[in-house]
């Protein structure tokens, strides 16, 4: 296995265990098809009842992909292993489809940071997950802050958030916490820092059937600890539902400047600063992802990410984030006016035949 991706069975539980710590444990191509290897094997293999994915590091879970893979990559020649994108993202999101439909119990420790394809490592199907938060989490879908879409089944899971929340997730990349991660129904229970040993222990030396339902009975004494009702989302939860309607970013826009609260002026200025073309691909990918399954989601994000980089906006924001580290992204276009619907349209055309899609087999 990778060192990067460390697996063992205990007590009939797989554990897969992210160990990639300097880079807040983003994913890379050899990672992915690690835990992809990890999790076929496991799932036909009776000595293993559930799986529990988690951190070597209290500071990320996961990061999402590797940015810097994607800049260096993107811009080499097919000389240079070009082709070595299209296979990060084919496999990525075939992962993230393998982990939706895991016919055994998944559960995920989201401790610390939660981003982009560490969401998509987390957000496991209604039939098997459960996603345990901590006072740490911090998550978010901040790919617009790069030129970016929120993928990795993003289309499908922030679709389904109450309201208008996975709208906002998506086309602002704000962070949120533990209390907002279960209001957004993006996390099931709160367990903090203190009593992972305890639970750790308990895993390890449980009889119990299904872990899922021991850890909720765990987390039950902790939930006066973050309580959703009282999040930040929900505080704001009206307003969300207000302004982020619709299908027109600069009708979002101009409600938002309407607004002088501090959610309108804080959520004003977060979008001021992302790919203005790129918040408008994503508020129609997750339109459209309303009504798609989870592979129909997976295969137009596919379609997405090819265009995406052919049009360049994703190696300009990680330039302007990570190589140059200018945080001054020269975005194309430049502003939300420019804007039109057939540039947000051409995101969505199909690149291959049906016959030849990458992941034409997912179902």
């Amino acid at each position: 296995m990778s060192n990067h991706i460390l697996s063992s069975i205990q007590n009939r539980i797989g554990f897969i265990t992210l160990d990639r710590p300097k880079a807040l444990n983003s994913l890379s191509l050899e990672m992915v098809r690690n835990i992809t290897a990890t999790l076929l094997q496991w799932q036909e293999n009776d000595e293993v009842a559930a799986v529990f994915i988690h951190s070597s590091s209290e500071k990320s879970f996961c990061a999402g992909g590797d940015i810097r893979f994607f800049y260096d990559v993107g811009t080499a020649t097919p000389k240079g292993d070009s082709a070595l994108l299209e296979d990060f993202f084919s496999e990525e999101y075939a992962l993230n489809h393998l982990i939706h439909f895991y016919p055994k119990p998944y559960v995920a420790l989201l401790n610390g940071v939660v981003m982009g394809g560490g969401m998509g490592i987390a957000q496991a199907g209604k039939n098997c997950r459960l996603r345990i938060v901590t006072e740490r989490t911090k998550m978010a879908m901040p790919e617009v802050n790069i030129g970016l879409f929120p993928d990795v089944g993003g289309s499908y899971f922030l679709a389904r958030s109450p309201g208008e929340i996975g709208t906002y997730l998506g086309m602002t990349g704000d962070i949120i916490n533990a209390a907002d991660a279960m209001y957004a129904e993006l996390a099931d229970v709160y367990i903090p820092t203190t009593a992972l040993t305890t639970l750790m222990d308990l895993l390890r030396t449980t009889n119990s059937d299904d872990i899922r339902v021991l850890i909720r009975e765990f987390a039950t004494q902790y939930a006066d600890q973050a309580i959703p009702e009282q999040s930040t989302l929900a505080k704001n939860r009206a307003a969300i539902d207000l302004h982020f309607a619709g299908k027109d970013v600069k009708k979002v826009l101009q409600s938002l400047a309407l607004d002088q609260s501090e959610f309108g002026l804080q959520a004003s200025a977060l979008m001021q600063k992302r790919s203005p073309l790129l918040m408008a691909v994503t508020l129609e990918q997750l339109r459209r992802g309303a009504d798609m399954t989870v592979a129909e989601c997976l295969r137009m994000e596919r379609t997405m990410v090819r265009h995406c980089f052919k049009h360049g906006e994703v190696l300009e924001g990680v330039r302007a984030l990570v190589v140059d580290k200018d945080n001054a992204p020269r975005w194309s276009p430049a502003t939300q006016e420019l804007v039109d619907e057939s540039l947000i349209l051409g995101f969505f055309e199909p690149v291959w035949p049906d016959y030849a899609h990458p992941l034409r087999d997912l179902l």
